[in-house]
């Protein structure tokens, strides 16, 4: 009799526990369903890098222990970068593949943990983005994907193509004359 109650009783917190975990997860995916990636477009120019990583996660900017449900983006599991001169496709097993165009790329970095992954120091890289809205009205708010490379020497190869891209933004200089002469 003592097993019959102990093994219910067991039972009543697996559900409950589960419930819960449901529960949080929709909500979660309610309170992003707001928030993406961008679309890939239709002709992408060839990839000047491409690695083999695992996604970690992708969370709002500095806040490595809260994970966003975003589409493509919500799940761990092993990925595809491949880094062009106009973004980044980020391929993850199993997930629609997603893209940052490098307009829309601010930083790119290494770090220590995220949500579920704790490393060696600075043995994750993160690539800082601009989030895409639903709502036009809403200010686009800067999320950090976390990547481990699968082999040696990667994570610096990825850091280099994105900071080589983000960097290569347009910048509009004024109409001015210099005060540099040819003379």
């Amino acid at each position: 009799m003592d097993k019959a109650i102990g093994a219910a009783v067991a039972i009543a917190v697996v559900v409950v526990v589960a419930w819960l975990m449901i529960r949080s997860w929709r909500r979660r995916t309610k309170r992003d369903a707001t928030l993406s990636a961008y679309p890939i477009p239709p002709a992408l120019r060839a990839a000047t890098l491409d690695a083999e990583v695992l996604y970690v996660a992708t969370t709002p900017a500095g806040e490595p222990l809260e994970r966003l449900a975003l589409p493509g983006l919500a799940f761990r599991g092993t990925a595809r970068v491949e880094v062009s001169r106009d973004g980044l496709v980020l391929r993850v097993a199993g997930e629609p593949a997603t893209y940052l165009p490098a307009d829309r790329i601010v930083a790119v970095g290494k770090a220590s943990y995220a949500i579920d992954r704790g490393v060696e120091p600075e043995g994750l890289v993160v690539i800082t983005w601009i989030a895409r809205v639903a709502d036009p009205e809403l200010v686009a708010p800067h999320v950090d994907s976390h990547l481990r490379a699968r082999y040696p020497g990667d994570s610096a190869r990825i850091i280099a193509a994105v900071n080589d891209i983000a960097a290569a933004r347009t910048v509009l200089r004024p109409e001015q004359e210099s005060e540099a002469s040819d003379d």
